[in-house]
């Protein structure tokens, strides 16, 4: 397994550990009646993006100092073909949600449920991205 395919099953599992209890708690439905800003839920978004950042930070320096010539390899054309594919999945996904978000929900939804429905769509565009990556080097294995 190479260490950008590591790198891409570490950012798959800090995002789903992440990033589900927060919209379970937002699926309950509590804080959508809140004025803005709410700040519980704002601290709770806060604390649950810095333990990514902590997963992501703490897995890649453990992945770069079990392997530093793998984490040292530039980039080849595979690689770049990859990133390129997952980087344009991605971006479709991202489009498709911040046109529901921006152009349909405003006339909708309130405040709350739009913020979290622009969140959760950065966040499956991010899984996308994500999971092309570590499905295409899977199967050029």
């Amino acid at each position: 397994m190479t260490f950008r395919e590591k790198i891409a099953w570490l950012s798959l599992v800090a995002l789903g550990v992440a990033y589900v209890p927060y919209f379970a708690v937002v699926a309950s439905g509590m804080h959508d009646l809140a004025p803005m800003p709410n700040f519980p839920l704002l601290v709770l978004l806060a604390a649950v993006s810095a333990l990514r950042l902590a997963i992501l930070g703490g897995g890649w320096l453990l992945l770069r100092n079990r392997a530093p010539e793998d984490a040292r390899v530039p980039p080849d054309e595979r690689d770049t073909a990859i990133a390129q594919r997952a980087m344009a999945s991605a971006y479709y996904v991202l489009t498709a949600g911040m046109i529901l978000v921006g152009c349909i929900m405003p006339f909708t939804e309130g405040a709350w449920k739009i913020v979290n429905s622009a969140i959760f769509m950065l966040v499956i565009a991010e899984t996308v991205q994500h999971a092309v990556v570590a499905v295409s080097y899977r199967r050029q294995a």
